[in-house]
């Protein structure tokens, strides 16, 4: 899937910190050593590929998030998450690793379009998040841990000032299996949109395919998923969606009890 063309001005920068809850009682988690489902597989909706960022729980039911524009039906310039199409709640969704597909119970694009009038353009243009339900049979084999930097070890409920450090695992199938790639660390360029986003540069920026990946700051806190390709204020730049807004959005939506689940690796930063 490409991701999302936007442009992030860098004079509406806000810091402000955003809502969440604490993370619900999990099962017992594969080894991460040897889980063949967590943050960081591929997932193909109807073909299109985008970049796990964590799991997710409401003490019932297991679930990966991805960004909602992974399954959307219309053009990479097709932004607005109140007016773009997207594939139904109730899609199957191909997760690698998992022995049966998923299904994606969630999208954002999908729960706003049900109450348009109620969403301001801020919500509209960066609520960029989709659960995928996983089968029973496929906990067992999933670990909430992020490859190679451990955590999360928390939601981030608090704004990123210009310069902090962030830290994401993005797994584009165009990487040709260059794992090396997959690791990415920048610094965040400051928060916009009422701190609906996040604008990071990374080494490696992210690429079609990462679509949807997670990242961390600089203690292993969940803070975004990667949502856009940005073209300022820096060229190569990424738009981040802030997680906190996105799981509250999805509490007030259906999923009340849905909670991020913290890895079972301590956080070591890819050291």
């Amino acid at each position: 899937m490409r991701l999302r063309s936007l442009l992030v001005s860098a004079s509406a920068l806000v810091l402000l910190g955003a809502l969440g809850s604490p993370a619900s009682a999990a099962p017992t988690w594969a080894p991460a050593g040897t889980a063949t489902v967590h943050p960081g597989v591929q997932t193909y909706t109807d073909g299109a590929q985008s970049t796990a960022n964590f799991v997710f729980t409401d003490g019932v039911t297991t679930y990966l998030g991805q960004a909602a524009h992974c399954s959307g039906t219309g053009g990479s310039t097709e932004t607005d998450g109140c007016f773009a199409q997207s594939l139904p709640e109730g899609t199957p969704v191909e997760v690698t690793g998992a022995s049966k597909p998923g299904v994606m119970v969630y999208n954002s694009w999908v729960r706003m379009q049900a109450t348009p009038e109620q969403e301001d353009a801020d919500t509209c243009a960066y609520n960029d998040f989709a659960l995928i339900k996983l089968d029973p049979a496929d906990v067992a084999r999933t670990n909430p841990s992020v490859p190679v930097f451990g955590g999360p070890t928390a939601l981030r409920t608090s704004a990123l000032a210009f310069g902090d450090t962030v830290e994401s695992y993005g797994n584009s199938s165009l990487r040709f299996g260059l794992s090396p790639f997959s690791p990415k660390y920048g610094r965040s360029l400051g928060d916009s949109a009422g701190g609906w986003n996040h604008t990071v540069y990374t080494v490696t920026p992210g690429i079609p395919g990462d679509s949807g990946s997670g990242f961390l700051d600089d203690s292993g806190k969940a803070f975004g998923t990667l949502s856009t390709v940005a073209i300022a204020p820096l060229a190569g730049s990424n738009g981040v969606g802030d997680l906190a807004r996105e799981l509250t959005y999805a509490q007030g939506h259906g999923f009340g009890g849905l909670a991020l689940v913290p890895g079972t690796e301590a956080f070591t930063g890819g050291l």
